[in-house]
């Protein structure tokens, strides 16, 4: 079911890239216009984004920095290969039209690795369980989007409860199990991502 739900979420973010290119493009030749366009605005989007795991963020795409800084945050994250669990999870949960319709929020998203450090079976039994899942998951949002000097301290979660966040500059730890930032401040069009290590419990 999961499988279904990624797939079909995949192929709605082709869609929504090719038409996001077409648009930010001024030549009427968008076939040759894109690449440009698309390694220009990468560079722009990816500027203020910092940590060892933007190294693992494509160049160009859907997937890179200036893909996502073209849609919703669920949108952004079903392109980037660090997260596919994460967007199973998501799907899973239907948060994806609650996430994308957002007014400015943070997200912090965990890996693919991240969720592999969850034993197996257990990671199946959340992913069956929609209320446990979609409490965990909300767990990760919280209002506003927030730059790194706004990061440090304590916020309101989407969820209901608070998350502290420690740090400052280009190195921050999130919530009680201290996941650290693997790669910070990306751009999306509704939210601001913040990439960990760990899956946060509420």
């Amino acid at each position: 079911m999961n499988l279904r739900r990624t797939g079909s979420a995949l192929l709605v973010i082709g869609a929504l890239s090719l038409s996001a290119t077409a648009c930010g493009s001024d030549d009427s030749n968008d076939m040759k216009a894109e690449p440009k366009a698309s390694a220009s605005d990468t560079m722009n989007a990816g500027a203020q984004t910092f940590g060892p795991g933007c190294a693992g963020v494509p160049k160009t795409g859907a997937g890179s920095f200036n893909g996502m800084a073209t849609a919703p945050v669920a949108t952004a994250a079903s392109a980037n290969p660090l997260l596919k669990t994460l967007v199973a999870a998501v799907g899973a949960a239907d948060l994806g039209d609650t996430l994308n319709s957002a007014d400015g929020i943070t997200v912090f998203a965990p890996t693919d690795d991240a969720f592999a450090k969850i034993p197996k079976k257990t990671l199946d039994g959340v992913l069956a369980d929609k209320a446990t899942l979609t409490k965990i998951l909300t767990h990760h949002v919280v209002a506003g989007q927030l730059s790194p000097d706004e990061l440090a301290g304590t916020h309101k979660t989407l969820e209901g409860d608070s998350i502290t966040v420690k740090g400052s500059g280009e190195n921050f730890t999130v919530g009680k199990e201290n996941a650290a930032v693997l790669c910070g401040n990306i751009p999306t069009a509704n939210a601001t991502v913040y990439v960990i290590d760990t899956v946060l419990m509420p």
